[in-house]
């Protein structure tokens, strides 16, 4: 027999002409009947020559026997193969063909779709104006916030005593000359000491031998004495005087040897590590106070070296933290790396940023993203983007319950989040969660109107 072009041989003893030509006839009424069903196969019929028929070559004797063999042959091969093309066309019918795949693929899709108010799907969703942004450079780096040296005491002592009392806390706010402790020093009360012992005695000592001299009443001698104890003893007032000032190189209030610990700028103590009747001395490995101003904070960043030639003073960065993810910092790169870590194999860069709410805090991780100089784009979180094919799409909210499906083209992709230069204007509200949800819901709406 021959079945598209393959021919079958089948020898069956004395087997009868007219059943050859009677199974001919079942397999071409088969595929004539698949052909009204589903003409879109496109099967040649038997008269066209795709299938020419079943050609029955065989010797012909009188014997029963295989007249039965050869029928049930016939017959067996007449229906697997009619079986065989009835199943087929269900599913050629909805297999997709390459053109079909492709041009689904590349096939634009828009639209709205709109909800009721109060419907369970709009609990699902939600929206966030996202406003024009510069490009990063990169991907986020690691950062650290730190105190601007520039705005930040660390209030120590160089003399030795016990405190005795405590004005300020951390937290506090203090302004600059605002005392934060009461300290008993006994080296001021001996340097203070040192001061008037000898100086004024020497002098008079002086003042009354001058008056003998005319008379000769001390001899020489004793007057050069006289005068070379008075200068030792100017000296020895000149070096205490210089003890005090070095004891006090802020000009501390003292009374007695009770020093009065002062701040020596306007601003907030973070940290604190005096307490009542501490004993203190210049070889403190922790200051007593840390006052700094909390609106101006510097940001350490890691750059890798990547960067380096991209990377001027003056470059924006962006910041971001874990406790404020939908709050950016920026912040103005005013120091660049000397060295390169060989660790790490990266420079630290230094960044200066407005905390004029106080948010952040020093030692507080947080991520930094150099900007570049020109160009911007919506920042679009990756969740809230669709693709389909070769196209991105998102779905921007024109009033409460009222979406529409939009594309987009971003100009720069990042982890956690995209950067979008064609499609959105800046402050237009999009969806950032549950946008698969409303793809789902969109594409139904899409299957009901067809």
């Amino acid at each position: 027999m021959v079945f598209s072009g393959h021919y079958y041989l089948i020898d069956c003893p004395r087997l009868s002409l007219h059943l050859g030509l009677t199974t001919i006839a079942v397999v071409d009424r088969c595929i004539a009947t698949l052909q009204n069903r589903n003409p879109a196969i496109g099967l040649p019929s038997v008269e066209s020559g795709a299938i020419t028929g079943v050609i029955v070559l065989t010797r012909f004797t009188d014997s029963k026997k295989s007249k039965r063999i050869g029928f049930g042959l016939l017959v067996v091969v007449a229906v697997a193969y009619a079986g065989w093309l009835s199943l087929s066309p269900s599913k050629i019918q909805h297999m997709p063909t390459p053109a079909a795949s492709t041009q689904q693929a590349h096939a634009e899709l828009s639209g709205n779709i709109r909800f009721v108010a109060g419907a369970s799907q709009l609990s699902m969703l939600q929206t966030q104006s996202l406003p024009l942004a510069p490009i990063p450079l990169s991907e986020q780096l690691s950062a650290r916030v730190t105190y601007d040296e520039e705005v930040t005491a660390r209030v120590g002592v160089s003399f030795s005593g016990r405190i005795l009392e405590l004005k300020a806390a951390p937290g506090d706010a203090v302004t600059l000359g605002q005392v934060l402790a009461v300290i008993d020093s006994p080296d001021f009360g001996t340097a203070y000491a040192d001061l008037n012992k000898d100086e004024k005695r020497k002098q008079l000592a002086v003042k009354r031998a001058k008056d003998l001299v005319p008379g000769e009443a001390i001899s020489t001698r004793d007057w050069e004495a006289i005068q070379a104890e008075y200068a030792q003893a100017q000296a020895e007032t000149a070096r205490a005087e210089q003890r005090i000032k070095n004891l006090n190189p802020h000009g501390l209030k003292i009374v007695g040897q009770q020093v009065s610990l002062a701040s020596p700028l306007q601003g907030v103590i973070t940290e604190r590590t005096a307490s009542p009747a501490l004993e203190i001395s210049p070889n403190l490995a922790a200051p007593l106070f840390v006052v700094t101003d909390p609106k101006r904070l510097w940001v350490s960043i890691d750059l890798p070296e990547s960067l380096l030639s991209k990377v001027k003073l003056g470059s924006l960065v962006a910041i971001q933290s874990d406790a404020y993810p939908d709050h950016t910092f920026t912040a103005k790169i005013i120091q660049l790396g000397q060295t390169i870590n060989p660790n790490t194999r990266r420079a630290n860069v230094l960044a200066r940023v407005d905390n004029p709410e106080g948010k952040l805090l020093p030692e507080m991780f947080v991520r930094a993203s150099v900007l570049q100089a020109d160009g911007q784009g919506v920042r679009v979180p990756n969740q809230a983007l669709i693709t389909r094919g070769l196209y991105t799409y998102v779905f921007v909210e024109q009033k409460p319950g009222d979406f529409i499906l939009r594309r987009v083209k971003p100009i720069k992709r990042g982890v956690d989040f995209s950067y979008i230069g064609e499609g959105l204007s800046g402050d237009e509200r999009v969806v950032t969660k549950g946008a698969l949800l409303l793809e789902a819901e969109f594409l139904a709406s899409l299957g009901e109107k067809q």
